[in-house]
């Protein structure tokens, strides 16, 4: 096992850990991955492997052809969806498929999470994206690989790290950042974003959408040039 990795497959270890931390998935559900894109390179959790029984070097390496570098294991089964991923979007280094409760909820009910409230605006000013339902030709072609260009799709114009996080319609949540943690993190904050809208809608059927001059102010103070939140 090569050491020139040891920090990477470290990276995605410590992401998948934190994935039942937060409540994002129970049994072996879920995985997370993280890149180095200079080496063309990712690690991820492999297929099927309880959480608790996690070590760095479980750790599964692929290459952005698909093909295992390093790794007794079998990499997850969404190791292609990762994979497309990471070539449509240039700036991302981390990425999280959970199955999160009130994130799936609104997969399978097929629609778009809108930004009701600062909570939202701070961690998007959009929408948060649903994709189409996959058909079963792209099923029976490769179903891992045609989620991934479904995801890439539904981004064609539009920023990934401004909205880092799709719901993928039936199925559920996938986020990413510049790192796999961050992709985790980001997971997490969706799950509340569902739960958010879910209650709000629950109160209030006919809520609309955040106005956008706020929607703007809280996205601006934390993401814009003059971003003032947190600690320089």
């Amino acid at each position: 096992m090569s050491a020139r990795f040891d920090s990477l497959r470290e990276e995605a270890w410590l992401a998948n850990r934190e994935i039942p931390r937060l409540g994002l998935a129970i049994l072996t559900w879920g995985n997370a991955s993280a890149l180095d894109r200079d080496a063309g390179v990712f690690a991820i959790k492999p297929s099927g492997l309880e959480y608790d029984e996690l070590k760095p070097e479980n750790m599964v390496l692929v290459d952005l052809e698909g093909r295992v570098v390093e790794g007794a294991l079998r990499p997850s089964s969404d190791t292609k969806t990762h994979l497309v991923l990471y070539r449509a979007f240039s700036g991302i280094r981390g990425i999280c498929h959970s199955h999160s409760t009130h994130a799936v909820a609104w997969a399978q009910a097929r629609r778009p999470i809108p930004c009701l409230g600062t909570t939202h605006a701070d961690q998007t000013a959009e929408s948060v994206p649903c994709t189409p339902m996959i058909s079963a030709a792209d099923i029976e072609r490769d179903y891992e690989l045609a989620t991934g260009e479904l995801i890439a799709r539904s981004f064609e114009g539009r920023d990934p790290l401004r909205t880092p996080m799709v719901l993928v319609a039936g199925h559920g949540p996938f986020t990413w950042g510049r790192g796999a943690l961050e992709a985790v993190r980001c997971a997490a904050a969706l799950e509340e974003l569902a739960r958010m809208a879910i209650l709000t809608l629950a109160i209030d059927p006919e809520a609309g959408p955040l106005p956008e001059h706020v929607v703007r102010k809280h996205w601006e103070r934390k993401h814009g040039k003059g971003a003032y939140y947190g600690q320089k």
